[in-house]
């Protein structure tokens, strides 16, 4: 390993701006609003406020996934909420997610408002609301809420640990990006060798820990995700790969994956969503090839 100056951490930690790094600018160790804003809303039961990061897509595409299976209360209003500019710490914002992450749920079909916040828990709500993607029975349930609590306790070091140290850091720290590509090939493997004994991760039926997990490893998979798929060698993971390639065949999934996008290809976005023809002069061709 390539020798570096050690590090002597202080009696006492404090703040120092900058400190380099792609989210600089908005990363801080205090919480609660920075500016005074409302949030919009607008006219359908859901209202949603989200990026199209990993964890934001979970949310739309489970929306794409009920609407297509006929649940017209899961229509939804999706806001672009963007976080490189801070819009998440905005007063209405902090009033949904007192802890400035998107994305962040209202859902207003009830006498009063329902805010859900971490996207673990939105898909959870909105499963069982609905009654869809969560299996019944006291067995499938538990196993499929595993999967999900094993994806939402991976995010960390897919995200804050490899990404941060491979893709967006200041300077490249071989210990901290050889600690990371170890923990998500780790990860990886999990992934792999449950998809060798299941067709979906909760069993023979897709559900909310595939939806979960999908916008994570799929990204990583198709090297959507810090161009790292040369380096973490996800091509030996045969069985994950197909798992991908299956959710991604979905015309609910290649919707969702579009609603609040800000990069990419213009046609693969979709900033804001407040009805479904607003996807029609976007993904007509692209939504005719996998239906």
């Amino acid at each position: 390993m390539t020798d570096t100056p050690d590090y002597i951490p202080p009696k006492v930690w404090t703040f120092e701006q900058p400190n380099g790094g792609r989210f600089a600018n908005i990363n801080r160790p205090i919480a609660g609003p920075t500016h005074e804003k409302a949030l919009p809303v607008g006219r359908h039961p859901l209202q949603l406020y989200s990026l199209a990061t990993p964890n934001g897509q979970k949310v739309t595409i489970l929306l794409e996934e009920l609407l297509a299976l006929g649940h017209t209360g899961a229509e939804y209003d999706a806001w672009l909420i963007r976080i490189n500019e801070g819009d998440q710490f905005s007063s209405g914002f902090v009033d949904i997610n007192p802890n400035s992450k998107i994305p962040a749920l209202v859902d207003r079909s009830g006498a009063e408002p329902v805010r859900v916040f971490e996207s673990g828990a939105i898909l959870l709500y909105l499963a069982e609301k609905f009654g869809a993607f969560l299996p019944a029975a006291p067995a499938a349930r538990a196993e499929c809420l595993s999967w999900l609590f094993w994806q939402m306790g991976s995010a960390p070091y897919l995200g804050g640990g490899f990404g941060h140290f491979y893709a967006y850091a200041p300077v490249k720290i071989e210990y901290a990006i050889n600690r990371f590509a170890m923990e998500t090939k780790r990860l990886l493997d999990v992934l792999d060798r449950r998809l060798a004994e299941s067709e979906y991760l909760a069993g023979p039926d897709y559900t909310i820990a595939d939806i979960a997990a999908f916008p994570w490893f799929g990204g990583l998979l198709n090297g959507w995700l810090y161009g790292a798929a040369e380096f973490l060698s996800v091509g030996k993971y045969t069985n994950a790969r197909r798992w991908a390639d299956a959710i991604l065949a979905r015309p609910a999934v290649v919707r969702g994956r579009m609603v609040n996008r800000t990069s990419g290809e213009p046609s693969e976005q979709l900033h804001e969503r407040h009805d479904a023809r607003d996807f029609e002069t976007r993904t007509q061709d692209k939504l005719a090839a996998v239906d």
